[in-house]
């Protein structure tokens, strides 16, 4: 152990008549600790939000979308196989969107009706996961003496007073629909809801609904044409690389999109909200290391003593700057640790347990999500011994700038 390091450890620990300084000393420790804790916390509270977001977004669609340019598909199965064939790409399915207005005895509502291939859909987005009445493979069973099925989301079906086995009217947005249908200018078309699915997220619980991809095609007249084709990747990280291989290979008039530019705005606010968490709580644990300023120049007024007695013996200035930055050093690193412990032990509380409900119409979520990321550990605790360090250096350097006589001079008065 080096003799600044050994003299800094012990004026970390008080003497007799010496309880208030090491009281301060203490406060400023803990005043790191529930720093870098509320901030640990923070951070880990909205990575978990961002990945539950996601998982949801990621639930109810795919991770990339192919297009064509001012028209559908006509040789989608050409491209699916070329498609599938790219490194990377898991499963391939091929989907019609398009805007309907829903009518039941109770309510007409607009609505985004997705046409989907029974065949290959489950591979990409897993329907049956969220489905809380009946189930999507219903929506194949073509009954001779009744509609086809349609799936609804929970809130526009509760809102238009429909349950499982209810029929609905879907009928296409040409105008005025209702006019256009007495005019026969509009297609309508009966359904059976054959299931209720419920992702949590009311953009998708209120205005989506499935069909199949053959019912779709004979509602809107689209012949064999679909409007693109949903991709789902095996590394959803590695979107962007395999959009623009995929768009590479089939040209123009292709193009990809993929989940994030979809939900570019959720991201958006995410990133933004996170970032200015940071910030602010940051400046928490900057005031928190800058009371080391003050517990240090008390120690350095208390010490001084000491220091002329050691300068006396040979002692450098630049050795008793080295003394006073690693015992400021020191109480910085203590509260760190006990932060980041501190940290880690709520987070593990909150994610194994509902402590604290949220209204999932607001926040998508129903309970408080925590992803503990080692990498804002790594962050908050590197900040923090910064800022710990940063605020050492004026006491110390006040404490090498005693002059021996005046110190020695001070003791024999007393």
């Amino acid at each position: 152990m080096s003799f600044e390091l050994f003299v800094g450890l012990r004026y970390l620990r008080a003497r007799r008549g010496e309880r208030f300084i090491s009281m301060i000393s203490f406060i400023s420790a803990a005043g790191i600790a529930i720093g870098v804790m509320a901030l640990v916390v923070a951070m880990s509270l909205s990575a978990g939000f961002g990945e539950e977001l996601q998982r949801k977004i990621i639930a109810i669609n795919s991770h990339l979308l192919l297009m064509r340019y001012g028209s559908a598909i006509q040789d989608w199965r050409e491209a699916a196989a070329t498609t599938g064939a790219v490194d990377g790409v898991a499963a391939v399915t091929p989907f019609i969107y398009s805007q309907v207005m829903l009518s039941s005895p109770a309510k007409v509502m607009g609505a985004v009706v997705r046409g989907v291939d029974l065949d290959t859909v489950s591979a990409v987005i897993d329907l049956e996961r969220w489905t809380i009445e009946g189930s999507p493979s219903a929506l194949r069973k073509e009954q001779e003496d009744g509609p086809p099925g349609i799936l609804l989301g929970s809130e526009l079906a509760g809102q238009m007073g429909l349950s499982k086995g209810s029929e609905v009217s879907m009928i296409s947005p040409l105008g005025d629909p209702l006019e256009a249908v007495e005019r026969g200018e509009a297609e309508l078309r009966r359904f059976r809801v054959a299931g209720i699915f419920e992702v949590g997220m009311y953009e998708y619980d209120s205005a989506l609904a499935f069909i199949s991809l053959e019912q779709a095609q004979a509602f809107f007249g689209m012949g064999e044409s679909v409007t693109g084709l949903e991709i789902r990747l095996h590394d959803v990280d590695r979107t962007r690389p395999v959009a623009e291989t995929i768009q590479t290979q089939l040209g123009f008039p292709y193009w990809t999109k993929d989940w994030m530019e979809m939900n570019r705005n959720f991201f958006s606010a995410l990133k933004l909200q996170k970032t200015v968490m940071f910030i602010v709580l940051a400046l928490i644990v900057l005031v928190a290391a800058f009371n080391l300023v003050s517990t240090l120049i008390m120690v350095v007024i208390e010490k001084g003593e000491d220091i002329a007695v050691l300068k006396a013996m040979g002692a450098t200035g630049r050795q008793i700057t080295r003394i006073f930055v690693l015992e400021g050093f020191t109480l910085g690193a203590i509260g760190t640790a006990l932060g980041l412990a501190g940290a880690f032990g709520i987070c593990t509380l909150l994610g194994t347990g509902d402590y604290i409900g949220l209204d999932s119409n607001i926040y998508y979520i129903d309970t408080l999500p925590v992803k503990m990321a080692p990498v804002d550990f790594v962050v908050v605790a590197a900040a923090a011994l910064a800022f710990s360090l940063i605020a050492t250096f004026y006491p110390a350097r006040q404490a090498a700038r005693l002059d021996p006589v005046d110190g020695l001079r001070y003791s024999m008065a007393r």
